[in-house]
């Protein structure tokens, strides 16, 4: 194509075109070269041909517009950015792909490659994970996340190996707040008589029982439905979910809580990542340590103007626990932790960050 400009003879532009054409030439290599040294992440391309692509997909049951949600579609953003649309992580979000109890044995098949389950859910293959779902026993998301990269921590999660399953992160969601359709909880009294839906863990089973409460276990994307058939009267979740799938529509009654920890391990399949490169697993690690960061802080961000948004809308009632009400609960949910005690370790227990002096 000849460009045209004004005010310069035809036998100029020649000459300047013959030299632009040598530089583009002669130049070209050096620009894809010096492009190349400045990669992050050195990733073989050679042998990465286009319908080589590394492909992950990644299923989880929450809403998009939840810190787990958003981190996930963030963690694939950056991965096809940095691997050059090399590696692609194919999010599959609300349960498209698998249902809540289905995508851990996907896994396992290797039928997807990655999962962000609620550590509850792991409770059935490894019982000691249920340290997690302990009645208050973290106070801040900062212990939890110390408690997690701890010596103890790391040998819970090591745990999961043996299953053809690989730890390579912690999303949180928070804490989990009561919600019920039948009458106020302001003691832990008023939960008597309730039928209240729970994720498969014999822990989160014992504190209800403890409280004289009936649980369920079901699955989150059924919750909704249950609650509107009259099959459960109430469910523990935290604020973003309670929001997202929009369950508070179906309740009229809200307590503030922060009774217990939930949040999500990401989990590979580890035969999977074993089969990867370490130039991919460097780039997988290092952007979902980042993610990581970022989604701590957003879920803690989040579940303040969720807050709000229910505060705002007046159509359920709220209910604070106290200092001195929380202090009576947990004293009131101590037969939660001698039952762990007695059916796994108080290793576990002892190393919670709060009976540390």
């Amino acid at each position: 194509m000849k460009i045209r400009i004004f005010g310069v003879g035809d036998d100029f532009l020649k000459q300047f075109s013959f030299i632009t054409t040598l530089c583009f030439i002669f130049f070209l290599p050096v620009i894809i070269l010096a492009s190349c040294q400045s990669t992050e992440y050195p990733i073989d391309h050679e042998q990465l041909g286009k319908d080589e692509r590394i492909v992950i997909r990644f299923s989880h049951v929450v809403g998009e517009d939840t810190p787990k949600g958003m981190a996930a579609r963030k963690f694939a953003e950056l991965v096809k950015e940095r691997s050059n649309g090399l590696i692609e992580v194919q999010v599959f979000s609300n349960g498209t792909l698998y249902k809540d109890g289905e995508e851990m044995n996907a896994l396992s098949r290797g039928d997807i490659q990655m999962i962000a389950p609620a550590i509850s859910k792991l409770t059935e293959i490894v019982p000691e994970i249920s340290v997690f779902d302990l009645p208050f026993a973290f106070y801040t998301l900062d212990e939890v996340h110390e408690y997690v990269q701890s010596e103890t921590g790391k040998k819970l999660t090591d745990k999961l190996k043996n299953h053809n399953l690989l730890v390579t992160g912690l999303w949180d969601s928070g804490f989990k707040q009561i919600s019920n359709s039948i009458r106020p909880i302001e003691h832990y009294s008023d939960l008597e008589g309730l039928r209240m839906r729970i994720m498969p863990s014999d822990i989160l089973a014992k504190q209800f029982t403890t409280l004289n409460a009936e649980s369920k276990r079901i699955d989150f994307n059924t919750v909704f439905n249950q609650l509107q058939k009259g099959n459960v009267d109430g469910q523990e979740n935290t604020l973003t979910n309670i929001t997202s799938k929009n369950l508070y529509s179906l309740q009229n009654y809200l307590t503030i809580s922060n009774h217990g920890y939930l949040g999500y391990f990401l989990l590979f399949n580890y035969e999977f990542w074993n089969s990867l490169s370490s130039d991919v697993q460097q780039l997988l690690t290092e952007t979902l340590q980042e993610v990581q960061q970022w989604e701590w802080q957003h879920t803690k961000k989040m579940d303040q103007e969720k807050l709000q948004d229910i505060k705002r809308c007046e159509c359920i009632q709220l209910h604070y626990l106290s200092e001195e009400d929380k202090l009576e609960w947990e004293e009131k949910l101590e037969p939660v932790y001698d039952y762990y005690r007695e059916h796994y370790s108080d290793r576990y227990i002892e190393a919670l960050p709060k009976f540390q002096d």
